[in-house]
């Protein structure tokens, strides 16, 4: 047997890692130069050990998992150092030599389920692919492990799910699928290339679960890339933390966690919601009386043909102080997107009332209805998407002043650098386009945008879940300042809750359209009313970290 790709808990000793890279540096080529974004990376993972890399977009994490498992980007090459699996360096191995290797020694479990399963193919083909590939078993043996596999991931119905497609598949659904054909073969080292981030708090901490479990039962050793840092606290046993692709620290992650020896770790672990020591919004009481937004048994269905339809909002009622945040949280499919379009005039409700500082704008039509508008504001969660790519950033925070307000050019130009500059966005950005710039400064573009109107509301949603832990930190400290100055209030839609409670004075939990807990956010975390809440709490990732019980959100 080669032992390379044997399990490493079984013949190969435990003196030797699984994997070790050794002063890896890759470049990318680009317009007839190297760039080199991996600095003489070194680190080791032995079987059954979880090493997280974090940081921040562009540190490194995702070309050095490429680099290990050899699916670098054309223009991207190795410069010089080690990757070793099980001893042996396969740094220069051919792609026809690596493609022996994946799904036996190495597996890669992607980012994005969604994108990374073949709409065309059903879900027992795809997992009864890899088998074909290195096993050549019969069919009937081969259909028996497809099904297996994903009774051990956890997919409810294997039977039935093995013929379906992945548009019929929930995205943790999809998660366990490429979970499932990571494990087949019982592979030394599986990569998770943020593995959760496009998934509910619930629906993670089931996937994490699954991997761990799997990794105590294969001795399987865990390259976690992440840039949740509450996950990684939570998950690792170790943890090396890139910026710019440089390593600036790694160890044991109960020690990086207690004492970061780096400035550039503790701004990190500062910057994490989950990882916050006091909620920055103290407790508070709704006052009725104060209330700018009050929702009252509001009720929206929708028709799905052949006389089905599904109640997407089951009469919700809340209340949000002037000047306050709100939070509505729960999974996808809770009812969260259809409340805020209801909130910002894009729905009617068939039935309930919503009155916004005092008017009831269900029945607002034509031009009161435009006008409304500029009361309240949305800021979307991809800041790239919801920018026009054609328009330099000036066109596009002037646009609502151009359909809403009649101004003269010069008032237009000083309402549009005023706004910039509070959200402090360089004027001399103004002139490029959205692809020029980071996410966090898109996203600040997305919030000028907003607020060039002078609305006295924005609907955030999932404003930061895009951002890096540091990035999210710089919009969530801009987002309270300009709270604080200019009055805002605001209803934070997310799956975020370590944020919500840190941003948030009152919420709503949301349950297939139902609102199962609301109130103050200091009761709700403390005294949650609902076994749900509860679930959500408990799966906030960090609370069960190797930090500090002074460090724990609770």
């Amino acid at each position: 047997m080669n032992l390379l790709l044997a399990r490493s808990d079984t013949l190969i000793p435990q003196r030797v890692p699984v994997l070790e890279l050794q002063d890896l540096c890759i470049a990318y080529r680009s317009d007839g130069e190297n760039r080199r974004v991996v600095h003489d990376v070194s680190f080791r993972l032995h079987a059954g050990e979880v090493l997280a890399l974090v940081g921040e977009s562009g540190s490194g994490k995702t070309t050095t998992a490429q680099a290990i498992i050899g699916l670098l980007a054309e223009n991207g090459r190795r410069e010089r150092g080690a990757i070793r699996l099980n001893g042996v360096d396969i740094s220069q191995w051919s792609q026809r030599r690596l493609d022996t290797l994946r799904g036996v020694g190495i597996s890669l479990i992607p980012q994005d389920p969604a994108s990374s399963l073949n709409p065309v193919k059903t879900i027992g083909s795809q997992v009864a692919e890899i088998l074909d590939i290195h096993r050549r078993l019969p069919r009937r043996e081969r259909d028996a492990r497809v099904i297996e596999l994903l009774t051990r991931v956890g997919l409810s119905y294997p039977e039935q799910r093995v013929g379906q497609y992945p548009h019929e598949l929930s995205g943790g659904m999809k998660q366990r699928v490429l979970i499932a054909i990571a494990v087949a073969l019982q592979p030394a080292l599986i990569i998770a290339d943020e593995p959760t981030s496009a998934l509910d708090v619930t629906v993670q901490k089931r996937i994490l679960d699954l991997i761990d479990e799997l990794r105590r039962e294969y001795g399987t050793a865990v390259l976690l890339v992440t840039h949740d840092l509450a996950v990684a606290a939570e998950r690792a046993d170790r943890l090396l933390v890139l910026r710019h692709g440089r390593v600036q620290e790694q160890g044991k992650t109960s020690e990086v966690m207690r004492a970061p020896a780096n400035a550039y770790t503790r701004q990190l672990f500062a910057d994490a919601p989950a990882l916050s020591a006091i909620p920055r919004i103290p407790p508070h009481q709704l006052s009725a009386a104060a209330s700018i937004i009050q929702v009252e048994a509001v009720v929206k269905n929708f028709h799905l043909g052949d006389g089905e339809e599904v109640r997407a909002v089951d009469r919700v009622s809340f209340e949000v102080e002037r000047g306050t945040t709100h939070a509505l949280v729960g999974e996808s499919g809770s009812g969260k997107t259809t409340l805020a379009r209801i909130l910002l005039g894009f729905q009617r409700p068939d039935a309930g009332t919503v009155l916004i500082d005092g008017i009831n704008i269900t029945h607002l039509k034509g031009e009161a209805l435009r006008r409304f508008r500029q009361k309240i504001q949305l800021v979307y969660q991809n800041p790239f998407g919801s920018l026009d790519p054609s328009y330099t950033l000036f066109k596009i925070i002037e646009e609502p002043l151009r359909n809403f307000a009649p101004l003269a050019p010069a008032e237009r130009r000083r309402r549009v650098e005023e706004i910039a500059d509070r959200v402090a966005l360089p004027l001399a950005l103004l002139i490029r386009h959205p692809r020029e710039l980071s996410g966090g400064q898109r996203q600040r573009v997305a919030i000028a945008r907003a607020l060039v109107l002078q609305p006295q509301i924005l609907v955030l949603d999932e404003a930061t879940s895009a951002l890096d832990v540091t990035v999210q930190g710089q919009i969530l400290r801009l987002l309270q300042h300009l709270q604080t100055e200019m009055g805002l209030t605001y209803v934070f839609i997310s799956h975020d809750l370590a944020t919500v409670r840190q941003i948030s004075r009152s919420v709503s939990v949301l349950f297939k359209g139902r609102q199962v807990d609301y109130g103050p956010i200091a009761d709700i975390f403390v005294n949650p009313g609902t076994a749900y809440t509860r679930e959500l709490i408990n799966a906030i990732p960090g609370r069960g970290g190797p930090f500090p019980p002074a460090q724990r959100l609770y």
